[in-house]
């Protein structure tokens, strides 16, 4: 296929994939096509191309897409319903994609983020299967997940069981790669030959998308010169891209996310989730690599101590996370896995997503903390669905607890709003992974045992063993040097 040539000007011209306007690069998408889109959460979104689609009026479209936006923002193509099946990891605060698929006017194929990552990237690589170990144990190994749901509410498709194969000892899921008739991308910069090249957190699911759909499309923000970066620099080079466009204009929403000169976000010491996290600090060793999850996790970004160095990593591609920014440092482009805009450290690096994933099942990170809605007994997770009433999705949890060479906390409050326990004897949630987790919530802390279960290590100052009983539906052992719950100064 003809590489990309952005040439002297942006007016289309035969066989060079120049396209005078967006509705002209995807007027040829016809009904029922395969697409990708997107970038990750808010950041690398091609707005444009997006727009033009809803210009278009095309319909039944398959889409493969990380997550799905936020409101208007994003995938707006639900708004008038031109999605009927939707592949992704993420529905997380997208209200009107959860309302269709609970009211059964949208299939939705749930595949976890790092997998999703690696079968797209294994589509442009011509590779048709391969073997994870993400997800084993879970309903998306052993089938029964809601797919569709009738307007009813009962249930219309379910999800199959997974092939399943045992390497060293440990099992692995059979996933088959992801391909695609069109792949609508975002970048920053393409030069007149057509290669391209992104901003910051921005490369993460738009570079092995381009490579795995039949026609690529990418949106750019600036034309430059030959020569204008060097080649050793180029993320994507022209033969894998087929049309292009120069946006017009970009809204590109951020989770703006602040902090003052002199102050920390969440220093206050009443604050249970701050207490939480402020033990969990104390986890981090000098030189440690270590991901942090949405919610709590993330709040330890602030408790680092200055003394020590850690490697902080995000899933949508960053190594080398620094603090919340300040007001005048606002970037779009570089966003955490909460999609609030965040810092590089000094020495720090960006990638794309199937990169990213690879360093977390590939054990090159040393300790990983995540948010749950329930743990069990044997440190299963649950945290991506109520069948019926709730959809977040399951982002990247079940790859990030699918390494057995990583330790994974999670940072959670001991009982739910309406004082439920979160720590039961079996979760009644679907699963994210089996006997993955130790536990740290605001009244104590325990290590899991494959074998025995959980163990009552710390206790927060005035409570009593009897007090942690109360509050936790499971059976626990208590640790013979059970020791007060600290936390790190600041």
């Amino acid at each position: 296929m003809a590489a990309l040539r952005l040439l002297e000007s942006l007016g289309a011209r035969a066989g060079d994939g120049r396209c005078a306007d967006p509705v002209e690069a995807v007027r040829d998408i016809p009904d029922a096509a395969r697409i990708m889109v997107r970038g990750f959460g808010l950041c690398a979104i091609p707005e444009n191309l997006i727009g033009a689609l809803l210009k278009t009026r095309v319909k039944d479209l398959t889409v493969v897409s990380s997550n799905v936006g936020e409101g208007n923002f994003g995938l707006g193509l639900f708004r008038d319903q031109q999605i009927t099946l939707i592949v992704c990891s993420y529905l997380g605060e997208n209200s009107l994609c959860e309302h269709q698929y609970l009211a059964g006017e949208l299939e939705l194929e749930i595949t976890p983020r790092g997998t999703l990552a690696e079968r797209i990237c294994a589509g442009g690589a011509g590779v048709p299967a391969f073997h994870a170990p993400t997800a084993y144990g879970t309903l998306a190994q052993e089938g029964g997940a809601p797919s569709k749901y009738l307007e009813d509410g009962h249930i219309a498709i379910l999800s199959q069981p997974r092939e399943v194969r045992e390497f060293h000892g440990q099992h692995y899921l059979l996933e088959h790669a992801v391909t695609a008739d069109v792949a609508l991308v975002k970048g920053w910069k393409a030069d007149r030959a057509g290669n391209a090249i992104f901003m910051a957190s921005a490369r993460n699911f738009n570079v092995p998308m381009c490579k795995a759909a039949r026609t690529s499309v990418v949106e750019i923000e600036e034309i430059v010169d030959l020569g204008s970066f060097a080649p050793e620099d180029i993320h994507v080079p022209n033969t894998y891209l087929d049309r292009g466009i120069q946006g017009e204009k970009y809204e590109k929403n951020e989770r703006l996310t602040i902090r003052k000169e002199d102050d920390e976000i969440c220093k206050s010491a009443d604050s249970i989730r701050t207490r939480i996290i402020k033990g969990a600090a104390l986890e981090f060793e000098d030189g440690l690599y270590a991901n942090l999850g949405i919610g709590i996790p993330l709040l330890a970004t602030n408790y680092i101590s200055p003394s020590i160095t850690v490697h902080l990593h995000s899933e949508n591609g960053i190594l080398g996370l620094g603090l919340f920014l300040l007001k005048e440092e606002v970037d779009a482009d570089l966003n955490n896995v909460d999609k609030q805009t965040v810092t590089l450290l000094p020495g720090g690096c960006f990638f794309s997503s199937d990169e990213s994933f690879a360093m977390i099942r590939g054990g090159h990170i040393d300790l990983t903390l995540l948010g749950a809605m329930q743990v069990s007994k044997y440190g299963d997770l649950a945290h991506w669905m109520i069948p019926g009433k709730k959809v977040k999705g399951v982002g990247g949890a079940m790859d990030l607890v699918s390494s057995t060479k990583t330790r994974v906390a999670v940072t959670m409050e001991h009982c739910t709003k309406a004082n439920e326990p979160k720590i039961l004897e079996i979760c009644t949630m679907l699963l994210n992974g089996k006997q993955c987790v130790d536990i740290i919530t605001e009244k104590a802390v325990f290590d899991m045992h494959k074998k025995r279960g959980l163990t009552l290590i710390k206790l927060w100052g005035g409570l009593m063993v009897e007090d942690i009983k109360k509050s936790t539906r499971s059976t626990f052992a208590i640790s013979p040097n059970l020791r007060p719950m600290q936390q790190v100064e600041t």
